[in-house]
């Protein structure tokens, strides 16, 4: 389930929000080092991932599931979220060449029907870039992030579900092979400390990164479904201010399962 929208932007201003920004940022901008002139959507709770595109790319859309939750983004310049059903995204057919999604299929409830909306609204040949933690890494089962709070895949879990809904896996990376942490001292070597990871245990890195493209075998009937009500967990990030402590478990009396 999604995660409060207000609790993941206070997470992403956070020393560690901060440096999963760089780190995670860092394996995305390798699959896609630019994209000049392209039409980008990021579904889920993307934004601190495509603010580096903003300036480059001919349209940036911030689709914030209804779940979630929406704030504007980006911050000091002119809006480009919106609040969205994610299974039923309110955009034409074939109008974006790139989709990202974070904290996205991790937290869906129905994750091959937010496939196909996404597989409907890119063009032909259009590339998608999956973030989802790792079932094997120890970022899944730690709660000092939002990875910690949605579904983990296996690599053959996540790319045989991008297959099943007519994509096809063009590339794949991992990130976050440091230890789930708060210590100031270890985010400061978080660079070392990825490189180190990334050669001698990669298998066990916290999150899966996979690129895929859209293929065009048979057409996928889409059908209107309506929003479902759900209790969703609370995810109060370290340093969050004390009201909205308060704010949170009044929304979400049921504590996480």
């Amino acid at each position: 389930m999604y995660l409060d929208v207000a609790h993941q932007r206070t997470f992403y201003d956070l020393p560690l929000g901060r440096m999963l920004r760089v780190l995670v940022g860092a394996r995305i901008r390798t699959f896609w080092p630019t994209l000049t002139g392209r039409r980008l959507i990021g579904i889920g709770y993307t934004g601190p991932y495509m603010r580096p595109y903003l300036d480059e790319a001919e349209r940036c859309i911030a689709a914030m599931p209804a779940a979630q939750g929406v704030v504007a983004w980006p911050r000091g310049g002119r809006n480009s979220a919106t609040l969205v059903d994610e299974t039923d995204l309110p955009f034409p057919d074939s109008i974006f060449d790139n989709a990202l999604l974070v904290h996205g299929i991790d937290h869906c409830g129905d994750p091959d029907a937010l496939l196909r909306e996404v597989w409907r609204v890119l063009t032909p040949g259009g590339r998608l870039i999956v973030v989802v933690p790792n079932r094997r890494g120890l970022w899944a089962r730690s709660e000092i992030s939002p990875f910690g709070y949605g579904r983990p895949f296996s690599r053959g879990q996540i790319e045989q579900l991008l297959k099943t809904c007519q994509f096809r896996t063009t590339g794949s990376d991992e990130a976050l092979c440091l230890p789930p942490t708060r210590s100031r001292l270890l985010l400061r070597s978080a660079r070392a400390w990825e490189q180190v990871g990334r050669r001698l245990w990669p298998a066990f890195a916290g999150l899966l990164i996979i690129e895929a493209e859209k293929q065009l075998f048979r057409g996928v009937p889409v059908g209107k479904k309506r929003l479902v009500h759900a209790l969703r967990p609370v995810f109060i990030p370290d340093g969050a201010a004390p009201g909205m402590h308060g704010s949170a478990h009044r929304r979400d009396p049921a504590p996480k399962s």
